[in-house]
């Protein structure tokens, strides 16, 4: 059975985790195939946005009892291989160059919270739930906290990796964590709606926009100014913009 299950249509790349008889938890496997499945997408000039989705009831519950036994009987070396395996795959979702959009339904736990908050965009289900419970077992989300910082007050981000709760989809689009909450009669229709969107916008705006702006991390606001006139500039040559700018012009 593929770890993933990959479909496309309008341009919209779904990338979905299939492993529901384990809530889709994370082992070497899948971690290895979504790096691959991202890899190849990124190659696809054709492709607007990417979703990754769940099969079954959950989105991701975290790693799997394997790859905790696997931590367990690991020395210090292994388990940073095995951690910056993960750490690949999160810092390649924000290198790929079209929108990734995660679909969260059920349960988003743990390196499942981290993978979905790795992504540029989450919805959610109204009864989806989310959570960083690493801390109730010693473990630390430390590779997703250099993401909560971006996204998330100091405090708010603290109390969610140090308390280690669940909260609800609607408590995460509270937070900054959840872009938009669909019903979970229409998710499905509502997701397509929403990622849609790319399919009728200039890609080429919309990947320099996504790279620009995560370039933006840690610069001075003169330095981020200074990238933008770049970054402007370029947009102006694109076959997108010069199109765009004539029928604009062509109204008047």
């Amino acid at each position: 059975m593929s770890e993933i299950i990959t479909a496309e249509a309008d341009g919209i790349l779904t990338l979905t985790l299939n492993r529901p008889e384990k809530r889709n938890a994370l082992n070497d496997a899948l971690i290895d195939a979504l790096k691959q499945s991202l890899t190849a997408a990124d190659r696809d000039d054709r492709l607007r946005a990417i979703v990754i989705r769940g099969a079954g009831k959950d989105f991701c519950s975290g790693a799997d009892l394997s790859a905790l036994r696997k931590i367990a009987d690991s020395d210090v070396l292994e388990n940073l291989w095995d951690a910056e395996n993960l750490m690949e795959l999160l810092a390649m979702i924000r290198r790929v160059r079209v929108p990734v959009v995660a679909a969260v339904t059920g349960r988003a736990l743990a390196g499942g919270c981290g993978l979905a908050t790795a992504c540029d965009l989450v919805v959610a289900a109204n009864s989806a739930r989310f959570g960083y419970p690493e801390v109730k077992i010693g473990f630390v989300p430390a590779m997703v906290m250099a993401i909560l910082r971006r996204n998330l007050p100091e405090k708010k981000a603290f109390e969610l990796i140090t308390q280690g709760f669940e909260f609800s989809a609607a408590e995460a689009e509270r937070f900054g964590l959840v872009n938009r909450v669909f019903d979970d009669i229409t998710f499905d229709d509502e997701v397509r709606r929403y990622v849609g969107v790319y399919a009728k916008l200039s890609r080429s705006a919309v990947v320099l926009s996504k790279k620009l702006l995560y370039q933006m991390d840690g610069m001075t606001f003169d330095a981020a100014l200074s990238a933008g006139a770049e970054v402007n500039a370029i947009a102006r040559l694109t076959s997108d913009c010069r199109n765009g700018i004539a029928r604009f012009l062509k109204k008047d």
